[in-house]
């Protein structure tokens, strides 16, 4: 598109050819014959990025943005600050080229991922309360270290490499009617949206957002990009305080709307993904499946519906 020059369908494409041999092309979930599903009266898929090697979708923006740095750039070390899963996707991608990482984490961040993070040979530092405050210490220290920094959401690459995700989906099951996508700083969405819409452009694209972090619920609602006051989930992959000018344009162009759950909602979804398919997914994980749980999303019937599991983990099951 002209006013998106870097985001053509092409540029997505490109950066699944550089994940051909990076990441696994997870598995798309059929749960038409399940009982009590969330879906009624629509066929409904779950998209499995939790069976990615770092437990989530992260790992295809960090390798695609890897493959695209200099070989100086590479030997610098990559640097970045993360809710966890953006993290796990930079140490993994930098461990298996064997260059150092060095990543932020806010308080909100499981240790269970601090512990993958070091195991992966990462330099996990903690810093703030929540990610923004994370993310200044990570981007000073990459100013005075020359490290190389890689955003989580707010970059071309990253958002091209979660994209491919659309790709996946799209040729499986090109009758997909909706996308069911959590929503943090917003990289997911982007790529997940503007990939859809640019192969299929009748497809819908509902985002969902905890209701103690409706960060892009605002933005949407103020027509820019706001900063909230205060972050109150424990959904902390999804709790950035603010996300950036390059996703709320595309979110504003390529999603439909933007919906939220309480935390109670992401709970119940996780468990009863646990109950119904033995599924262990961190609450952002169960987001979409919250929104149609809830009734905050309402498919149509005879519709196709595609819920993007997004993380895995345990917090919504073990309490």
């Amino acid at each position: 598109m002209s006013d998106f020059p870097f985001f053509r369908l092409a540029d997505f494409e490109v950066a699944r050819t550089h994940l051909a041999n990076r990441i696994r092309k997870t598995p798309l979930l059929d749960l038409s014959p399940v009982r009590n599903s969330p879906c009624a009266d629509a066929r409904l898929l779950l998209k499995l990025e939790n069976l990615q090697p770092t437990g989530s979708f992260k790992i295809r923006g960090a390798n695609n943005k890897l493959s695209m740095l200099t070989q100086a750039q590479k030997a610098a070390g990559l640097i970045t600050a993360s809710g966890g899963n953006h993290g796990l996707g930079v140490a993994y991608a930098a461990a298996q080229e064997g260059i150092p990482a060095v990543i932020y984490l806010p308080a909100n961040s499981p240790e269970v991922k601090a512990t993958k993070l070091v195991s992966w040979g990462a330099d996990v530092r903690w810093e703030g309360e929540v990610w923004d405050e994370a993310n200044v210490a990570a981007l000073a220290y990459a100013k005075s270290s020359g490290m190389t920094y890689i955003h989580p959401f707010a970059d071309p690459h990253v958002i091209h490499g979660q994209g491919t995700i659309s790709l996946e989906i799209l040729e499986k099951a090109p009758e997909v009617d909706r996308l069911l996508v959590a929503v943090g700083g917003g990289g997911l969405i982007a790529g997940v949206a503007t990939a859809a819409k640019l192969a299929k452009p009748n497809v819908k694209v509902i985002g969902i957002e905890p209701v103690g972090a409706p960060t892009h619920f605002e933005s949407r609602r103020a027509g820019d990009v706001v900063t909230l006051e205060t972050i109150e989930t424990r959904a902390g992959t999804l709790a950035p305080r603010r996300s950036e000018p390059l996703n709320f344009d595309l979110i504003q162009k390529y999603v439909d709307d933007i919906v939220l759950v309480e935390d109670a909602d992401m709970e119940r979804a996780a468990r009863w993904l646990w109950d119904e398919l033995a599924i262990a997914t961190e609450l952002s994980g169960a987001a979409a499946i919250a929104a149609l749980m809830t009734g905050a999303v309402q498919p149509e019937a005879n519709t196709t519906v595609c819920a993007i599991i997004c993380g895995a983990g345990t917090e919504g099951i073990i309490q």
